[in-house]
This record gives C-alpha cells, sequence and structure tokens, in this order.
C-alpha cells in the first residue's frame, strides 16, 4: 500500500481554505461559462429563462456543496466520491464513482479546456492557420509538470490562477455591463415563460448550465491535503460555490447585453465573440487571450483533484497500488502522469463537446449518491461525530435530490444514447471490480 498523504503533514506545510477554495473556483469556471449560452440558446431565447438556469444550476450547486461539507467534515481524506461513498455505503459503491472519476471525470473536462485554450488562444492572436492543439498539448504539459513540485508549489499556483482568472472573467462581466449596446436588456418575464420552463428546451439548456457548474465539490477530492478540513473544506465549498454563482449571473447579464442573440447562437465561442462587441475586433482579441489564460486555472485544479481519486484507490487496492506511489514531493506521481496521458489522448483524438451529456448522465449518479449518503448516515449512525452539520436539513439533500432525478429523466428522455453510455460505464466498472478486488479488509482506511 502507499503512504497516505496524511501521513506527510509534518513534513510538508499543508494549504487552508483559500487553497481549497481556490480548487473549487478553479474546477468550475472551465469552459463551460464561456461556451454554454451558445447552446441554451438553441432551446431557450427569454433573457429571464436564461437567468434562471443560472439560478437554478447554482442554487443546486450550493445544496450539493452544504451536503458534502457534512460528509467530508466526518471523513476528511482525499479522493472525493471514491473514499465517501466506500465509507457510507459499501467499496463496490464507491469504486464504482472512483472509476468514473478516473477513466472520464476529469480526464475529459480537462481535455475540453486544453482544447478551448487552444481555439482562444490561436484566434486571440490572429494566427487561425496554426492548430490550436499545439497550445493546448504544451498547456497541458506545462501544468502536469506543475503539480508534480511540491504540494505547496501547486497550491500557491492554483490560488494566484484562480484569483487572476476570477478577476478576469469579472472585468469582462463588469466591461459588458457598462458599455454593452448590441443585445438586450429585457430580463423580465414574458407571457407564456411558463411553458418555457416546462419545455424540453429549458431543460436541455440545464444541462449545459450544471456542466458549468461542475466542480463544486472538487475540494472533497484533497480533503487529506487541506489543513484543518473538518472546518475549511465546508467554508471553502461553500464560500466557492456562491462566488461562482454570483459571477455566473454578471457574465451571462454582460453576454446578453453585449452581443445579438443570433451572433452567439448555437456557437461554442461566446467569451470572445461578446469582448469584440465591447472592445471592439483587437480589444476582443486581447480579452479573448486573457480568457484563453484563465483556462489554465481550471486545468490546474482538476489536475490537483483527480489523480488523487487514483491514488486513493492505488491505496486500498493492491492490485492497483502503482497509482499510490508517490515521489519525494509527496505528490502521487503515478496517478498525475496517467490522467494527463488519458487527457492528452481524448484531446487528440476525441471532440470533447460529444461527451458533456455523457459525463453530465455519470457524474450526477455519483454525486446524488453521496448527497443521499448525509441522509442515510442520519439514521444509521445518528451519534457520528459531525464537525459541520448540514445547513437546512433534510430538505437540503432532498431538494437536490428531487433536482438530480428530475436532470437524469430528462435526460433519458432527450438523450437516451448518451444516457446509455453512461450506465454501460457504470457496468464496465462493476465488472472490473469484481476482476481486482481482494479478500482482505478493503475498509481500513476508509473511515479515517
Amino acid at each position: 500500500m502507499g503512504n497516505s498523504i496524511s501521513d506527510h503533514k509534518t513534513s510538508i506545510k499543508a494549504p487552508g481554505w483559500p487553497a481549497a477554495a481556490a480548487i473549487v473556483i478553479g474546477n468550475m469556471v472551465g469552459i463551460g461559462v464561456f461556451t454554454s449560452l451558445g447552446y441554451q440558446l438553441l432551446g431557450v431565447s427569454s433573457n429571464f429563462s436564461i437567468l434562471l438556469l443560472w439560478v437554478i444550476g447554482g442554487f443546486y450547486a450550493i445544496c450539493g456543496a452544504l451536503c458534502y461539507g457534512e460528509l467530508v467534515a466526518s471523513r476528511p481524506r482525499c479522493g472525493g466520491e471514491y473514499h465517501l461513498l466506500s465509507s457510507v455505503y459499501h467499496p463496490c459503491v464507491g469504486f464504482l464513482a472512483g472509476w468514473i472519476s478516473v477513466t472520464v471525470g476529469f480526464a475529459a473536462p480537462v481535455a475540453a479546456a486544453c482544447g478551448i485554450f487552444g481555439e482562444y488562444f490561436v484566434q486571440s492572436i490572429g494566427l487561425e492557420n496554426i492548430n490550436g492543439k499545439v497550445p493546448a498539448v504544451v498547456m497541458l504539459l506545462s501544468v502536469t509538470a506543475i503539480h508534480l513540485m511540491k504540494l505547496n508549489v501547486g497550491g500557491l499556483f492554483q490560488i494566484i490562477m484562480s484569483i487572476l482568472k476570477f478577476g478576469l472573467v469579472l472585468l469582462l462581466a463588469i466591461s459588458g455591463i457598462l458599455l454593452g449596446t448590441e443585445g438586450s436588456w429585457d430580463f423580465s418575464p414574458s407571457e407564456g415563460e411558463w411553458n418555457v420552463i416546462l419545455s424540453p428546451g429549458f431543460a436541455v439548456a440545464l444541462f449545459y448550465v450544471n456542466y458549468a457548474y461542475a466542480g463544486w465539490n472538487a475540494a472533497s477530492y484533497v480533503a487529506g491535503e487541506i489543513k484543518n478540513p473538518a472546518k475549511n473544506i465546508p467554508k471553502a465549498l461553500l464560500l466557492g460555490t456562491i462566488s461562482v454563482l454570483l459571477l455566473y449571473l454578471l457574465i451571462n447579464i454582460s453576454f446578453i447585453v453585449s452581443a445579438p442573440k443570433s451572433e452567439m447562437k448555437g456557437q461554442e465561442e461566446v467569451g470572445l465573440i461578446a469582448a469584440r462587441y465591447i472592445f471592439g475586433q483587437s480589444g476582443g482579441n486581447l480579452i479573448g487571450g486573457l480568457v484563453a489564460f484563465g483556462l489554465i486555472s481550471a486545468v490546474s485544479a482538476m489536475t490537483w483533484a483527480g489523480p488523487r481519486v487514483t491514488q486513493m484507490i492505488g491505496q486500498d487496492y493492491k492490485n492497483l497500488s502503482f497509482f499510490a506511489k508517490t515521489n519525494k514531493n509527496n505528490t502521487p506521481i503515478n496517478s498525475v502522469l496517467f490522467q494527463s496521458l488519458i487527457a492528452l489522448v481524448m484531446l487528440l483524438l476525441v471532440d470533447p463537446y460529444r461527451i458533456i451529456i455523457y459525463l453530465e448522465f455519470v457524474l450526477n449518479l455519483s454525486l446524488s449518491a453521496a448527497v443521499a449518503g448525509v441522509i442515510w448516515l442520519r439514521i444509521k449512525e445518528p451519534n457520528l461525530s459531525r464537525p459541520y452539520r448540514c445547513f437546512g436539513y433534510p430538505l437540503t439533500p432532498i431538494l437536490f435530490l428531487c433536482m438530480a432525478i428530475y436532470v437524469e429523466w430528462r435526460l433519458i428522455q432527450t438523450r437516451p444514447v448518451e444516457s446509455l453510455w453512461g450506465l454501460g460505464t457504470v457496468c464496465l466498472g462493476l465488472i472490473f471490480y469484481f476482476c481486482i478486488r481482494e479478500s482482505g479488509d478493503l475498509k481500513k482506511n476508509l473511515n479515517q
């Protein structure tokens, strides 16, 4: 078995809640907020409905963050859903969640973020003839190298990049609100708005919004590396998620009032389109380049968080102990390289946008199981030490689960092929679990 990160806390300075909040913000503010509006406009045109989508998605994420705060505070170990579901239910359930995270949960968004970075970068500098995958690969390899260094170096890098990205997006949002003239300022509900909200188009748009909010749980993946996780992780989850909700509302108002919807409808590079309307061609290209620069934070956050899942699996399963190996900096070197390799292959060979819905389906299963675990543990272990208790319990987890069930139901209705892919991924993980499971006690680390 590999050594637990917690065994090295005396030798390595553990980051505090700012680093944990930075990883939440870094994970959340990725490609989704710069691309989702284009897809939303395919099914929803009302300004009121568009903002309502972002409010609903943010409320969903906040409910999840509050629930995760209770779980992680009582079980502050790295690994996210893998560790939480293993300890709450059974190692098999946790392994399935870990399987999803390892195979697609982090690698695919990393590949997508790198791909968008490359496209924004080459267009911003006016070199469209250059393949955007070249700067994308360079960025991926550079971030990987940084996260093979000391933990506090990676943590500091994440804080700096998240602050810069948050500031850049905020600048774009405020500039659009103050200077935007080509869009619409009418955010009042129109006649028949309720029919729009209940329509399949609204549900499909919500899928893309939820993808943009994905990552609110990111701090749970590095809980074992954070100082005083029982206090700092719930704080980071909540503050990070609320900050992103407010930022998303501002940036989407900015997009809507700055550029004609017809120009953004169905387009991926909404941020660049809006920036050109706000600042002109040259100024827009500059802002687009800065947005691309900001995507480094998302890749960094996922390169920090994702490999910790693989590392924890390696610690618990002897047949996978290769992934538990750490270098002299206590970084899970093989896990980091493995995730980056998968991301590199996907970046070069796969169109990341084709798997957004698929990711939404499978990741929602893990999130829902974890949130349901809050209710299950309250019943199963009422006397369990809970340094943080979920605000609004039991309404908070119930609301989250109701929304999750609605999303999954609509996904099955509107995207059956992608949903079947998701179920197929779970089935493959189940088969793999029974192939590598051991007769020994797999739970020895699960309640730490």
